[in-house]
């Protein structure tokens, strides 16, 4: 038995199947525990969880170990998750500031993380062919980067953990605050966007997460940049998972993820300045 091994409790549990996000299956709940398949990503993911519980980070899951099934054993983290359909509080502003918050905080905690000798993030992938250059700029903090609605648990109305650090890796506070922006403003092409907000103002709701982040006057002038370069790769990125890995990737690009991408990239290029006009104002 070595360190990473989990010592099941003797009160037995039923396994009770939980909602995995785009491509993540068999995730299970026994118990105050969540079991879920170790992803390529893993070394980092639980180093960095690991940092989090070291700084007494409130808002991540503990890892706990490898399980017989060899699945990761994680914390269970009670509260509500908007599930699809999503629900109506999805748009209220107050819930969007509490993501921000919670980035930051999450950010914070992770500054001071160093990567172990011999981890590596997942890089499974070669850059594809034609693919644009990646924005400028040097990674600041090893970032979760997939802040979607399924990701963040919310009690009392307030978001206070976040789940599924698989895509965990360095990067700038820009790009964190551009993906939850991705999320929750939403940056996207409004077909494209929840019905709850297709309606809403998204300069507005930009401006709420870099409030609540507190975005430095220099991040917020690099915002629109940074994601419509990510936006430009994320269609070669996505297109190349769906054809390496398969499975949920794959039905996501059969299902329209690379056509919803090039319609966000036309979406930014018509309304980025209004962006950058709200994120820059006094």
């Amino acid at each position: 038995m070595n360190s990473f091994t989990y010592v099941e409790s003797s009160e037995p549990h039923p396994e009770i199947p939980l909602v995995g996000g785009d491509v993540t299956e068999g995730v299970v709940r026994i118990g105050g525990t969540v079991r879920r398949p170790v992803g390529s990503n893993a070394p980092l993911v639980h180093s960095l969880l690991r940092h989090l519980e070291k700084v007494e980070f409130p808002g991540a899951p503990r890892f706990l170990g490898i399980d017989a099934q060899g699945r990761e054993v994680l914390t269970f983290i009670p509260g509500e998750v908007a599930g699809r359909p999503r629900p109506a509080w999805i748009a209220d502003e107050e819930r969007l500031a509490s993501v921000g918050r919670l980035v930051r905080d999450c950010d914070n905690a992770a500054a001071g993380f160093v990567i172990p000798e011999g981890v590596q993030p997942s890089r499974a992938f070669s850059e594809p062919p034609g693919m644009p250059p990646a924005p400028p700029y040097p990674a600041e903090v090893v970032g979760h980067m997939d802040y979607t609605p399924d990701n963040i648990v919310f009690r009392d109305g307030k978001a206070v953990a976040l789940i599924d650090f698989d895509l965990a890796k360095p990067t700038t506070r820009v790009d964190e605050v551009a993906n939850a922006m991705m999320y929750w403003a939403p940056l996207c092409d409004p077909i494209d966007a929840d019905p709850l907000l297709r309606e809403v103002d998204v300069a507005r709701r930009c401006r709420i997460l870099a409030d609540a982040y507190g975005m430095s006057d220099v991040d917020r002038s690099r915002l629109v940049e940074v994601f419509t370069l990510r936006t430009r790769r994320a269609w070669f990125l996505m297109k190349q998972r769906a054809e390496e890995r398969g499975g949920g990737w794959a039905r996501m690009w059969a299902e329209g993820i690379g056509d919803e991408i090039k319609r966000r990239e036309a979406w930014l290029d018509r309304h980025g300045t209004i962006i950058e006009a709200a994120l820059t104002a006094a």
